[in-house]
């Protein structure tokens, strides 16, 4: 399968826990926005980028920058064009809301397991953020 198949699928699941979960899912026109959907709950609006989580030693990791390269080479971030990214992991069947803000601009993780060193400070668990 390839990577637009993959991504379709994710959005798919992705809007179907949000529903789920009591929000109005907006989708825009055409795919030229950086987000995928626009979510509302209790009137208020959210622009959400859709990503596919993959594990990789104990977290489910996602990118949080967009693919195509910016004129000066670099990966364009999403901070300020969107306010949370929605995660899902295939592997678990799982949607995770994650806010833009709590996010580097590059990768994110979302640990499934305690790190190996007891490390809690600055440890995003998957479970905080699980639709």
């Amino acid at each position: 399968m390839n990577t637009k198949a993959i991504g379709e699928i994710s959005q798919a699941c992705i809007m179907a826990s949000l529903l789920k979960a009591g929000y109005a899912v907006l989708t825009p026109y055409g795919d030229n926005l950086r987000y995928d959907l626009v979510i509302e709950k209790g009137g208020e609006f959210f622009r959400v980028q859709c990503k596919t989580g993959r594990l990789d030693k104990g977290a489910i990791v996602f990118p949080t920058a967009s693919s195509y390269r910016h004129r000066n080479g670099s990966n364009r971030h999403y901070r300020g064009q969107i306010e949370y990214f929605a995660v899902y992991y295939p592997d678990n069947d799982t949607t995770y809301l994650v806010p833009v803000d709590e996010v580097g601009v590059s990768t994110a993780a979302l640990r499934l397991e305690a790190p190996k060193n007891n490390q809690v400070k600055n440890v995003r668990f998957a479970e905080t953020f699980k639709i």
